[in-house]
Parts: C-alpha cells; sequence; structure tokens
C-alpha cells in the first residue's frame, strides 16, 4: 500500500493581525477536523496490521499455497527457528504408488529335493527337502507372472554347490490380500537373462503397468515391492543411482542394470522397481552385499525383458539369432604381438552353422559388424542379439592382411 503523506501548511501566509475570534475560527474549522483525521487514520492502519486477512489483503501478499508454520530448533538460523517442510506431498505419491502396485505383486515359494554329493561311505548323501522365496509380477489378468530364473530355477542358486539339486518339486503363489495359496507351472525360463515365466490358474487379476524404462533419470523416486526374508508385501524406497550400470552375476551373466538405493533383500528377487507413478521400470534382481557394502541393489530395466517375456509365454523359450563361432577377444598389445589387428578372432566354427555357411573361416579378425566397429565379442553379440533370427549381419573381417565383407544369414540357436 503506498504510504499516505500530510502536508502540514504553513500559517505564515496568515496576517499577524488576525483577531481572535478568527483564530478559534480557524481552530475549530481546520485543525481539529485536521487532528481527528490522523487519530483516526492511525486507528484503522493499526486493526489494519493487527489483522493478517485485512493485512494480506491491503498488500495483496496472500499464499495460494499451505502455509507452511515455523517450529523451535536447535541450530540453524541465529533467531533459533527453521521453516518445516511439509512432506504430505511425498507421503501421498508414495501411498498411491504402493496402492496401485502392491495388488501386483506375488508371493513364490519353491520346495526343491537337495541331495549331498559327498557321503562319508563313498555312497550317494543323504536328502532332504529345501525351499527358496522370491516375488512376481502379475503380467495379465489370466493368470502369467514374470519374475527370475533363480528364484523357480532352484540349480542357478549358489547356496547348494556341494549338493544335487532337483527340478522344482512345487512352486506356490500368494497374491496380495488373499490367503489361498496358488499352485503355479513354469511356462519358459532364461538363464542368461535371468527371466522366467510363471502361471497359476486365477483371473480377473490386476496386471502391472509398465513405463518406458528408458526414460528413468539419476536421481529420480523410485520403490522396490517384493517379499524380502519372507515379509509379504513390503515396500522400500530410494532414488535411481545410476542407469546403465553393467554387472555380472555370480553365474557370469552380464546384465545392463538400473542401480538403486532402495532396500533389496533376499527375496526380493523377482519383484518390481516402480516409479512415483506406481508403474515397473525394471525387475529386482541383484544386489551388493559384504561388509561396508550399503545400498546398492540392480533391477533389469523393463524395456529389455518384453521380448524375452514375449518369447517364454510364446515359445516357452528365448529365441535367439546364432552365427556359430568360438571366438578371443584380440587387444592391442596382443593383435600386435601377433601381427594382426584389434577385434574378435574366430578360434572355432560349428558345423553346418550359420558362420560355416557364410564362408567365415578360422583365423578370421572380425572388426565390424553391420558398420558398427567391434573390438570384443561382447561388442558382437550386441549388433547380432538387435536382430532376429534371418536377418542378415554384415561383417568385415581381415584376413591374409585384407579386409573381406561376409553376409551372415542368422539362424536359432540351439
Amino acid at each position: 500500500m503506498e504510504e499516505k503523506k500530510f502536508e502540514i501548511v504553513s500559517a505564515s501566509n496568515f496576517n499577524d493581525n488576525t483577531s481572535k475570534k478568527s483564530h478559534i475560527n480557524f481552530t475549530k474549522s481546520i485543525l481539529l477536523p485536521f487532528f481527528s483525521g490522523i487519530v483516526g487514520s492511525t486507528l484503522i492502519i493499526g486493526i489494519c496490521f493487527g489483522s493478517p486477512t485485512i493485512k494480506n489483503k491491503l498488500f495483496n501478499t496472500s499464499n495460494s499455497g499451505v502455509q507452511v508454520p515455523t517450529s523451535s530448533f536447535s541450530g540453524g538460523n541465529n533467531n533459533g527457528t527453521v521453516e518445516q517442510i511439509s512432506l504430505s506431498n511425498y507421503s501421498d505419491t508414495a501411498i498411491y504408488a504402493s496402492n496401485k502396485i502392491l495388488p501386483s505383486i506375488v508371493g513364490i515359494e519353491i520346495e526343491f529335493n537337495v541331495t549331498s554329493s559327498l557321503s562319508l561311505f563313498g555312497g550317494a548323501g543323504a536328502t532332504s527337502t529345501a525351499t527358496a522365496s522370491g516375488s512376481g509380477i502379475i503380467i495379465s489378468k489370466d493368470g502369467y507372472i514374470v519374475t527370475n530364473n533363480h528364484v523357480v530355477d532352484s540349480s542357478s542358486t549358489s547356496s547348494y554347490s556341494y549338493y544335487n539339486v532337483s527340478e522344482a518339486k512345487s512352486i506356490k503363489v500368494k497374491l496380495y490380500n488373499d490367503d489361498t495359496v496358488y499352485n503355479a507351472t513354469i511356462i519358459g525360463k532364461d538363464s542368461k537373462t535371468d527371466l522366467a515365466v510363471i502361471k497359476i490358474d486365477a483371473q480377473d487379476l490386476t496386471p502391472a503397468e509398465f513405463a518406458n524404462s528408458d526414460n528413468v533419470k539419476i536421481g529420480e523416486f523410485v520403490m522396490a515391492v517384493g517379499n524380502p526374508l519372507g515379509l509379504e508385501n513390503s515396500i522400500t524406497d530410494g532414488i535411481v543411482s545410476a542407469v546403465n550400470r553393467q554387472v555380472s552375476s555370480n553365474d557370469g551373466n552380464a546384465f545392463t542394470c538400473i542401480q538403486t538405493n532402495a532396500a533389496i533383500n533376499s527375496g526380493n528377487s523377482g519383484g518390481a522397481l516402480v516409479n512415483s507413478e506406481g508403474k515397473v521400470i525394471g525387475i529386482n534382481t541383484l544386489k551388493l552385499s559384504g561388509t561396508g557394502v550399503e545400498g546398492i541393489g540392480f533391477a533389469i530395466p523393463i524395456n529389455s525383458t518384453l521380448n524375452v517375456i514375449n518369447d517364454l509365454m510364446e515359445h516357452k523359450k528365448v529365441l535367439r539369432p546364432y552365427i556359430g563361432i568360438s571366438a578371443q577377444d584380440l587387444d592391442e598389445e596382443t593383435a600386435k604381438r601377433n601381427n594382426t589387428v584389434v577385434g574378435v578372432y574366430i578360434k572355432a566354427i560349428e558345423e553346418f552353422s550359420a558362420a560355416e555357411k557364410a564362408g567365415l573361416k578360422v583365423g578370421d579378425v572380425i572388426i565390424r559388424a553391420n558398420g558398427t566397429t567391434v573390438k570384443t565379442f561382447d561388442d558382437l553379440e550386441a549388433v547380432k542379439n538387435s536382430l532376429k533370427i534371418g536377418d542378415e549381419l554384415k561383417l568385415t573381417v581381415y584376413r591374409n592382411r585384407a579386409e573381406k565383407e561376409i553376409t551372415v544369414i542368422l539362424q536359432e540357436a540351439p
């Protein structure tokens, strides 16, 4: 509000010879109303500033958002107070995402026989029953569920390295807020991607909604959902710590993962990593553990699982393109020592394979694939796996000190 200025007019323009009566009339007609106005204005201004509502209207300082209170605090500002930040939006986001994803998460328990391969008397060891647990994500209304291969394939666990482990005797599934125990069958599984699809006999389930994991950003809010340590329907929160993180499992499989600090524990495998909308961005798979390790978990990006899931549901296996070679990486030092070039050295070619039919030879060094430079076998695999069975793979090989172009028609991997 603009400050009002009162101008006091000088009396010098009045004649000194003015009579007493004139002075009294001046007081009544001029000074008394003037000072009354000042007193009245002072009272009004005091009332306005004493009322926050009136003050806000006068100065247009009202806040359309939530008013945030202050509270006493031993540190912070010199006046001993800090501003409290409302966490209601954060809490509401977590609640919304939880309510959306929980009906799509299941608990999985498998039972299998374990026979010791060691015996004091040289014979077969004792046989016992063991169990394992994990999580899964409902992907269809009629009971299809995606999980990790190592959840349902007991032979993939490293906990029984000195034992003979049977195929799963039984796979049990429990739904959210449902005490019914469902028997599940394995539709298909793939150890290379550590994915599996199982199915239960149920209808009208709630499939999870998938997000575009290619759009995931570092620092984004996420929640890990599953059944860690047998604690059903557990949720932990955190952020995306990294994207496109290259990690390897104990069995040597390589993964490109989303890294998160949301707690992932045993039993979370196969569960969902979701964003603030409760949409799945990844499948919880791995974590780092050990002394001094904390808050480092990994999820397979959901986009990279879609083709695998479709293959497992349709063909009960993953259809992969295949060249038919065994190879060795040649780094600069090795290549220089052997008077050749950096690339993928072909050590052997399988009979009747795509490589043999295309005319590749032992001793060839693959240096490019579909125009992309390849220095390692993993580089070659990345290009090949971007194609389908029956597609052409144009290879540039180094043979007899010259480059040669060879086209391979990819076959289905045996």
